[in-house]
This record gives structure tokens, sequence and C-alpha cells, in this order.
């Protein structure tokens, strides 16, 4: 994986806060190492309030070709790009962030079609299909996004906090097509059930959906990565349930980035 390391070898930092969790590094450099690409990704650790000051040296770097971009940076790094693709300016948030020519950032935001290409992956059929997704946030938003663009028949969305459901179904108005409701996390009717919000980072976090109402007939998947498999896909995989991890989101994402970073077209 090392063995281009040199004076030459571009590098892809992961800013967030914490980071000691993410998966990039290793992935995302030996992506690039398969592509006879001298690229290497790195964490940074960045609070919250230091993102101007780090972007602004990141700026500098001129051996720096891209940033990715996770908690709690991705609506704010959005400000830093001078140019984005339509969903990183419906949600104005970003995951990844490449170099323009003229030295500037141009941003997306992957999420969304990661976490599609994760479920389809592993045996998920999304075209057509009902689905329950708990957590309108900034995954949510972007998973909300790529289920509608990939055909979902229905899609209901829940969180805790109203305000993020009315937001993001206000988005969604002119892509939906008729196609979004609200409701509890009950996931009854539903062939599709996915969590999107943090629950199941920390120990003792409750379950997004009531194990109980999880039925064998039902696809889950989950966000969570860096936690091992969380007790949501536990308890759906007890309840006979096929699922796909977030583990299964980070591997999926990998060529997405790499195809990003190294300008190709998504």
């Amino acid at each position: 994986m090392f063995n281009q390391l040199s004076g030459a070898t571009r590098l892809f930092p992961i800013i967030g806060d914490p980071v000691r969790y993410v998966e990039s590094p290793v992935h995302l450099t030996r992506t690039f190492g398969k592509r006879c690409h001298n690229g290497l990704c790195i964490p940074m650790q960045v609070p919250a309030g230091c993102l101007d000051a780090v972007m602004a040296g990141l700026t500098a770097t001129l051996n720096v070709d891209g940033i990715l971009v996770t908690m709690p940076h991705k609506h704010t790094a959005f400000a830093h790009c001078t140019t984005s693709s339509g969903r990183a300016r419906m949600l104005r948030v970003v995951s990844v962030i490449r170099r323009n020519p003229d030295g500037t950032w141009h941003g997306d935001m992957l999420d969304g079609l990661a976490f599609v290409k994760a479920q389809k992956d592993h045996g998920a059929n999304i075209e057509g299909a009902r689905a329950l997704l708990v957590g309108a946030g900034g995954a949510g938003s972007a998973i909300a996004i790529a289920l509608l663009e990939a055909g979902v028949g229905e899609l209901v969305i829940h969180d805790a906090d109203e305000s993020r459901v009315t937001g993001l179904r206000s988005l969604l108005a002119d892509l939906g097509d008729g196609r979004v409701a609200t409701g509890p996390p009950d996931p009854a009717g539903c062939g599709l059930v996915f969590n999107a919000t943090p629950m199941g980072m920390e120990d003792g976090d409750p379950l997004p959906v009531d194990a109980a109402l999880l039925t064998p007939s039902m696809f889950v998947g989950d966000v969570i990565a860096g936690h091992g498999v969380t007790p949501f896909i536990e308890a759906a995989q007890a309840a006979g349930c096929r699922t796909a991890n977030g583990r299964h989101m980070v591997e999926a994402v990998q060529d997405l980035m790499a195809d990003f970073m190294l300008g190709n077209r998504l």
C-alpha cells in the first residue's frame, strides 16, 4: 500500500471530529493503489470551530488534491466549494471535495449513492418497494434523494425532530412525485427498513425501530460504521432479515470516491 510513497504522492485528507472510527484512510489508499494512482488518504482531527483555518491551510497546500468530509463538517464545508453537484446544492452539504483546475474546490455528496449501492449489492430490491427511513439529517436526506432516484415506490420518513422531517419533505417535493410520506418508526407494510440516525454508536442507544416489528420479508440497512455489527442489525438478523451494515456502505463508497477524486463523472 505504501510502496509508492514519495514527494510526488498526492494527498486526500479526511477531516472530522471524531475521526478515530473512519475506515477510508486504508480503503481509499488501497483503491488508489489498485488504480495505479500515487495517492494517500490521511485522517485529520478537525474540531468544528477550526474548519475555516484548516481549509485555508489545505487550499494553500498544493499537493492536496481532494478532501473527504465527515461529521461535523458536511454542512459548513459546502461554503468552501466554488462549484458543486446538483445533489450537493440541493442539500447544501458535501462529503467529498476535489480541487478545480483553478485551485478552487468542487464538492459532491456521495453518502446516499453509497448507501443505496450497498443495499443493492447485498440483495435489496429498491425499485417499486415501500421503504421506511429513520433519520432526516444530513445522511438521511442524501439517502432519501438516492432512494427516490433509484425508483423506490414509496418512502416513509421518520425523525424525532419534526422540523427535520418537514424540511426534508419540502426539499423532496419536486423529486418525490407524490412518493414521500411521513410517519412513525413502524415498518409494517415496508419491504425496506433503513436507519440513518446515530443510534447504535454508543452503548445503551435505543433501537431506531422496535425489533419486535421486524419480519423476515424485510431488508434492513444501517449507516453506522466503525462499531462492528450494530444491535439494530443483530436484531434484524435474528428476525430473519437480510441486511447491509455501515461497513458495507464504506466498502461501496470507495470506488465512488476514487472516481470523484480522479475526475470521473458519477
